[in-house]
């Protein structure tokens, strides 16, 4: 009962087909230090896949002159194209489709947690990772997601926040990761919804 009233629940609010369009403000650090900051716009096509276009943005790191550059500017390219990876990952996460769902929670471990359900399953997308959904009771709507995965060999961790416009509708309001190999953290917030007419 309590899983197909959250499924139920899905159909309206957590399905990458139902999420609005947003402006998110990514903050990269390194070290605890601003590396960069990053605007993007994010949308859903017509088949609800997700598509992420950069529209500002700056960095925090100072250029070096001469081979030292160089060097710097191939190391923040291959950082670069690391955190792209691991924003992808997380996206998975976030925006799950129907049937993405269905294997999920056809997996997963539900706790009673007072005013919360706590859903917890494994091997959701990677072999080893896991995916914590904290569901609140009296609306069955998202509160937040918490992951652990693996970008190649590299451990992983993120959390996802969710907030509810005045509608009912849920959305995410800030997804925050952490990744180890790379002393990085990211922290993407979101802003600025717009939802789409079908």
């Amino acid at each position: 009962m309590v899983l197909s009233a959250i499924l139920f629940s899905c159909n309206g609010s957590h399905q990458s087909d139902n999420e609005p369009d947003v402006n998110q403000q990514t903050v990269i650090k390194e070290k605890e230090e601003v590396k960069a900051t990053l605007i993007n716009e994010v949308s859903f096509d017509e088949q609800g896949k997700i598509q992420v276009t950069q529209v500002g943005g700056e960095s925090n790191v100072k250029q070096k002159p001469g081979i030292r550059g160089r060097v710097q500017q191939n190391a923040m390219e291959d950082n670069t194209d690391y955190l792209e990876e691991a924003l992808t990952l997380s996206l998975s996460y976030i925006y799950m489709s129907k049937g993405q769902l269905l294997d999920f929670f056809d997996k997963a471990e539900i706790t009673d947690a007072g005013d919360t359900y706590e859903i917890t399953a494994g091997n959701v997308y990677v072999q080893g990772d896991s995916l914590t959904v904290v569901v609140e009771k009296s609306t069955n709507l998202f509160l937040n997601k918490k992951f652990s995965s693996k970008l190649d060999e590299d451990p992983i961790d993120g959390e996802i926040k969710y907030g509810k416009f005045s509608s009912g509708i849920s959305h995410v309001t800030e997804t925050a990761m952490n990744l180890p190999a790379k002393e990085a953290q990211i922290t993407a917030v979101n802003q600025d919804y717009s939802q789409r007419i079908n």
